[in-house]
Parts: C-alpha cells; sequence; structure tokens
C-alpha cells in the first residue's frame, strides 16, 4: 500500500495527521495497539493488515516487514496477551504463594485481565492451533502462563491444601472453569456493569471456594 498523501494549496498549512497515524520508533508495536484496538471497535472479522498500515499511514512494504498477513499480526497479538496474563498471575500468587489466599487472588486476576484486555482475550483464546502455525513461540508463551497455575497448584500440593492429583489435570479443569467465568464477564452476561462491580468479584471468590472444596484435601479421610 503507498503512503496517503494529501494535496494542499501552496498558502495553506498541511493539516496535522491524525492521532492514530504513526510517525517514527516502534512500527511493530503500533500495528500491535492498531490491531488491538479495531478488535476492540469492530471484532477480529474487521481487521486487515492492509487497513491497520493505512490508519498508521504506512507503505505495505514497511508493514511487510514485521507480519506477513493478518494471521500472524493475530498471533503477535496473543503472544503479547499471554506474557501479559503470566506477569498478572505471578504478581497475584507472588502475594500470598502456597496459600488458599493466593489461589484466590490468581482466579480473580485471571477474569479482571480478560476484562480489562477483552481483544488480547478472544485472540488468545480464538483460533489458537491456527495462529500457532502462524507463529511456533505463540505455543511457548501460553504454556508458560498455564505452567504458573500448574505449579500454583504443585506447590499447594505440597501444603495440603489440594489433592495430590495429577496437577496438569487439575490446572485444565481450574482453568476451564475461570476461563467460563471470563468470557461470561467480556461478553456482558452478568450485566452491562459487571466489569467494574464488586459483585463479579464476588462471584469470582465464590466460584474459587467450591472448585478449592472440590479439589480440596478430605482432612477427615486424611486423618483416619
Amino acid at each position: 500500500m503507498e503512503n496517503v498523501r494529501c494535496r494542499m494549496p501552496e498558502t495553506t498549512r498541511p493539516a496535522r495527521k491524525p492521532a492514530s497515524q504513526y510517525h517514527h520508533g516502534d512500527l511493530r508495536r503500533a500495528l500491535l495497539q492498531e490491531a488491538v484496538r479495531t478488535i476492540t471497535e469492530d471484532g477480529v472479522d474487521a481487521l486487515t493488515l492492509r487497513e491497520a498500515g493505512r490508519r498508521l499511514g504506512v507503505s505495505r512494504t514497511a508493514l511487510y516487514r514485521h507480519f506477513s498477513d493478518k494471521s500472524t499480526l493475530l498471533a503477535a497479538v496473543a503472544r503479547d496477551g499471554f506474557q501479559r496474563f503470566r506477569d498478572d498471575l505471578i504478581r497475584a500468587w507472588s502475594e500470598a504463594a502456597g496459600t488458599r489466599r493466593g489461589f484466590e487472588l490468581m482466579g480473580v486476576a485471571y477474569v479482571r485481565f480478560a476484562v480489562a484486555n477483552p481483544a488480547h482475550y478472544r485472540v488468545m483464546f480464538g483460533d489458537y492451533r491456527h495462529l500457532c502455525d502462524k507463529d511456533p513461540e505463540l505455543k511457548a508463551d501460553a504454556e508458560a502462563a498455564f505452567r504458573v497455575l500448574v505449579e500454583a497448584l504443585t506447590s499447594m500440593q505440597q501444603a495440603k491444601i489440594v489433592r495430590a492429583d495429577d496437577p496438569v489435570l487439575q490446572a485444565e479443569f481450574v482453568w476451564a472453569v475461570v476461563h467460563g467465568l471470563a468470557m461470561f464477564a467480556i461478553d456482558g452476561q452478568f450485566g452491562p456493569e459487571s466489569s467494574t462491580s464488586g459483585e463479579l468479584a464476588g462471584l469470582i471468590r465464590y466460584a474459587l471456594q467450591c472448585m478449592r472444596t472440590g479439589i480440596g484435601v478430605d482432612t477427615a479421610a486424611a486423618a483416619r
């Protein structure tokens, strides 16, 4: 795509570029931000590499130095999401690592990430397998985020807070339940104000408490 240029009379000062247009610096980051903005406003289907470049005011050649097509751009969005997601989970767990409180904080952080970053979240858990084919490093980033939960559950098993089941299977169960809450939240199933309400946080904690009961150690049986 050629750069967009506006012809102005010689006596007229050039108009300012829209705020979204790219000036200098990290074009790759600018493209990621433009992709997230488009997905947030219009959905994944509305995103095209050419339109992202047009809005930033950069050439097709410049675009293809970073992304070969829409799928590679989406894979980069997903990678960015998983990296930030992992950091949020680690930060939450570290506040009370190895405890029930840490488990609840991690669950709340999970849903809050989805609510705060719905565009990232939808791409991360959308056409995941196809995007991994486009960018093999995406799988490593996703697995690194999942491993935070596995390691947290392993720590709780060692503290005899949860049952000593296969920690990967246990983590997949926990992840599936919290993912359902996250999707309901970003789809507005809990009401238009759910993303900022204390009611949502209460529901998350209730779900995690019920889940913890399900995977928790039977103390009566353990004492026998």
